[in-house]
């Protein structure tokens, strides 16, 4: 049984900062253009967007995050299209 564990998909998979837009409207456009090529994303920001929607001093700054295994391929497609703005990388 331990080992059926290990062999779980999600057990190696880290998240990667794709890049990040200025707004809620910009990251479901992307998120919708990701997964329409089979790439899943989340969203990671300050404040929820629903009840503070502005972005002032980087308040409305939303970071996009992809599996590792994705990421290459998710940048080469949002390169021609988007306004991401690059992560940095550490």
């Amino acid at each position: 049984m331990e080992e059926e564990k290990d062999k779980r998909p999600d057990k190696d998979m880290k998240l990667k900062e794709l890049g990040k837009v200025w707004g809620p409207a910009e990251a479901e456009v992307i998120k919708s253009f990701l997964e329409s090529h089979g790439i899943s994303c989340i969203f990671r920001g300050l404040v929820v967007q629903s009840i503070h929607p502005f972005s002032t001093n980087g308040l409305g700054e939303i970071k996009i995050f992809v599996s590792g295994n994705n990421y290459a391929e998710a940048k080469k497609l949002l390169e021609e299209i988007s306004p991401v703005e690059e992560a940095d990388e550490d």
